[in-house]
């Protein structure tokens, strides 16, 4: 058991990190568009490397990655560049509020993926709430897509290649520390990202074809990355003081922030369909957060 104000500090070290997230999303919507995504996702783990390395060498939490974690980390880059890539290109027609909410799908996604990968036990009533979430995800997706078409599906792509990255988390944070892994990772994306920019250099390869930053975009694409990096760090270290049961819930606070952010910088408003939606998702979410909660307390009593 953790003690009781080590709770509270992971508790109230995840709400911050959960309602600065979105600010990833308000700086990486407000770069202009003339700056390709890949170019700006790029700039996210410029930023995140450079500022975790250093910290991650302070606490002396570094190793020298075998083959297996090398290949493992630049799979992780990869799923995260994709997932970063699919949000960011949404983002440019889509509220914020919105995005996130599509892609906080991704729960249910890790619950059944979690069934078939990883062979963990998912009961009829978790798949029916899974389902219920994605009937949720679509009447928040339905306005969107009638105003943007297609590029309202991405955000569960987002969803997809989170989930994947998570449950490789899962697997390499039993041998490394994560302020480590997500070091090594940012490292990775950069390793992968900005080679594909040098070679799209000149091609007029629509998202992938760099550009010369105005001072504005620069220093949008440093909030990206400084908002990206400060959200990772509070979360990772609220991982460390509670229980991943008791914060996870707190992760829907990252909706309401975009609401927020959404209506004061954007003017979106969310409809009546999208408000009904996003209340689907969270509930179908926050119920099976309950039933991991209860099962896990059953497994220990066995």
């Amino acid at each position: 058991m953790k003690p009781a104000n080590a709770t509270l500090t992971g508790v109230l070290l995840m709400a911050s990190g959960a309602m600065i997230a979105p600010g990833i999303d308000v700086f990486a919507k407000l770069v202009p568009h003339e700056i390709p995504v890949a170019q700006v996702t790029a700039a996210r783990f410029i930023m995140q490397s450079s500022i975790l390395l250093p910290i991650a060498a302070f606490m002396a939490v570094l190793h020298l990655p075998n083959r297996q974690e090398v290949v493992l980390h630049l799979l992780r880059a990869t799923l995260i560049m994709v997932a970063t890539g699919l949000f960011f290109t949404a983002l440019r027609s889509m509220p914020i509020a919105d995005a996130i909410a599509v892609f906080f799908v991704e729960p249910f996604i890790l619950a059944l993926l979690g069934a078939v990968i990883l062979k963990e036990t998912v009961g009829p009533r978790r798949i029916i709430a899974c389902l219920i979430g994605f009937v949720g995800a679509l009447f928040v997706i339905r306005p969107s897509f009638a105003n943007t078409g297609a590029v309202a599906l991405l955000p569960l792509g987002t969803a997809a290649c989170f989930a994947v990255y998570m449950i490789l988390t899962r697997q390499m944070a039993q041998k490394m520390h994560p302020l480590a892994m997500q070091s090594y990772t940012a490292i990775a994306a950069v390793v992968l990202s900005v080679p594909v920019l040098c070679f799209a250099d000149g091609s007029n390869i629509a998202g992938l074809d760099p550009a010369w930053p105005s001072a504005f975009a620069v220093q949008m694409m440093i909030g990206v990355g400084i908002m990206a990096t400060l959200a990772h760090l509070l979360i990772g270290f609220a991982m460390a003081k509670a229980p991943a049961s008791t914060l996870a819930p707190l992760q829907y606070l990252e909706i309401v922030t975009a609401t927020i952010f959404g209506i004061a910088l954007f003017s979106d408003v969310p409809t009546p369909t999208t408000l009904l939606g996003v209340a689907i998702i969270i509930s179908s979410g926050l119920y099976i957060l309950a039933r991991e909660r209860q099962s896990s307390t059953e497994a220990d009593l066995n």
